[in-house]
């Protein structure tokens, strides 16, 4: 299985080097040169690993992992930094990375390191939950079945993929881009209302005939899936 990184680095040359060395290994990758557009990248929540240096542009790092860990977005974050004092260490690793590691470096321990927080993860995973339970509606993720209050529900191939998405976000709004990029491995704008017109018909599905709504509707930003029974 390929691995998806993200390396948030305003340094062309050294975003470069680290892109190279990674993408031989075999991971795949994604790039943000300023803290902002990073934060936007590792919020999609579909990356396995985040290197991130401490010193962005438009929003530094500890804020970027401040948000992150805030909105539940649990993606493992190594943080390479030039800041090298014990204080500035313990700042990284208590503002809620994963790993330290200071410049100038070594690309053999940063793979190393990226490998090991790689394994940890996947150990833990080993006792992950198998379905995901938003108010009174749950998904299956080995049968790939989805219920509600028990009523079982029936989903095509992309309508469960898009539900099981928005459960893995639950309680986040998604965007439209997100969707387009996940579900449609869009990555550029179709020109169509396409993520409406599926979001419509799964609402449809999960909500006709129950009292709560489920999916809503965020205006100017995409949706959520939520139990609350709160309308935006």
């Amino acid at each position: 299985m390929t691995r998806k990184m993200l390396i948030i680095e305003d340094d062309p040359a050294v975003s470069a080097y680290i892109a190279k060395g990674f993408a031989e290994a075999g991971f795949a990758i994604d790039v943000a040169g300023d803290g902002r557009d990073g934060l936007f990248l590792a919020s999609e929540g579909v990356h396995d690993l985040i290197v991130m240096d401490r010193m962005l542009p438009g929003m530094d790092g500890l804020a970027v992992l401040k948000a992150l860990r805030a909105a539940a977005i649990l993606t493992p974050v190594l943080i390479l930094s030039a800041l090298d004092s014990v204080d500035d260490r313990i700042a990284g690793l208590r503002g809620g990375s994963d790993d330290y590691l200071t410049k100038p470096f070594s690309f053999a321990e940063l793979l190393a390191r990226a490998e090991a927080l790689l394994r940890r993860v996947d150990a833990a995973g080993d006792a992950a939950p198998t379905n995901l339970i938003v108010g009174d509606l749950e998904i299956d993720l080995l049968s790939r079945t989805v219920k509600r209050a028990g009523r079982p529900i029936r989903l095509v191939a992309r309508e469960y993929t898009l539900l099981e998405f928005l459960a893995r976000h639950a309680g986040q709004v998604v965007t439209r881009t997100m969707m387009l990029e996940k579900i449609w491995n869009y990555h550029f704008d179709p020109g169509t209302n396409v993520v409406d017109v599926h979001v419509g018909r799964l609402r449809r599905k999960i909500e006709d005939g129950f009292d709560t709504p489920l999916l809503h509707t965020v205006r100017g930003a995409g949706y959520r899936l939520s139990g609350d029974g709160i309308v935006s």
